[in-house]
């Protein structure tokens, strides 16, 4: 739904106790699907932006954001930001992602966040290669995460040191005795 509906509590009895419960007033508004209103919203109100550069020139997008109140059981749940991308073709494929940050966020951030996606998967690629983070045996979830998170903090001063090093680093070896 785009807009919040109106909803009242009604009470009734349940086993001899009263109880409340939320309820929605009549509406005309009819609640949608994510893909109805992506498909008809104007182009006028779709942004293009450039996400990276690919092999074959810059790779761009088309994005859009609407403020949506999700429901639950048919009732209104919780009211958040639908982030829209579709890409730029005759038939475009479209992509969402839902949002729960302020409302005073720019379609700019929301763009970053979109594309952030691909850096965290390579994280964890390189880290279950290189580091083991796909080799623990723990039973216990303290255990998984103290194993992931030792992990994930080793591939990142690793980065680093890759970074600040650069090709003109001198080789360095460990020998172990």
């Amino acid at each position: 739904m785009l807009e919040r509906p109106i909803t009242r509590e009604k009470q009734y009895k349940y086993k001899g106790q009263m109880r409340t419960r939320l309820i929605v007033e009549r509406t005309e508004k009819k609640p949608i699907s994510v893909q109805a209103l992506a498909k008809s919203i104007n182009n006028y109100f779709w942004y293009r932006r450039k996400v990276s550069e690919g092999t074959k020139g810059p790779i761009e997008y088309e994005f859009t954001k609407r403020r949506i109140t999700l429901s639950r059981d048919g009732l209104p749940h919780k009211t958040v930001w639908l982030v829209i991308k579709r890409t730029i073709e005759e038939i475009p494929t479209y992509y969402y992602y839902i949002s729960n940050a302020p409302v005073s966020t720019r379609l700019k951030t929301f763009v970053w966040l979109s594309g952030i996606r691909w850096a965290i998967e390579q994280c964890f690629e390189e880290t279950k290669s290189e580091l083991g983070m796909d080799q623990y045996e723990v039973r216990k979830y303290a255990g998984w995460n103290h194993h992931i998170l030792t992990c994930i903090l080793a591939h990142f001063f690793l980065w680093h040191l890759k970074i600040r090093l650069g090709k003109k680093s001198p080789c360095h070896y460990v020998v172990s005795a």
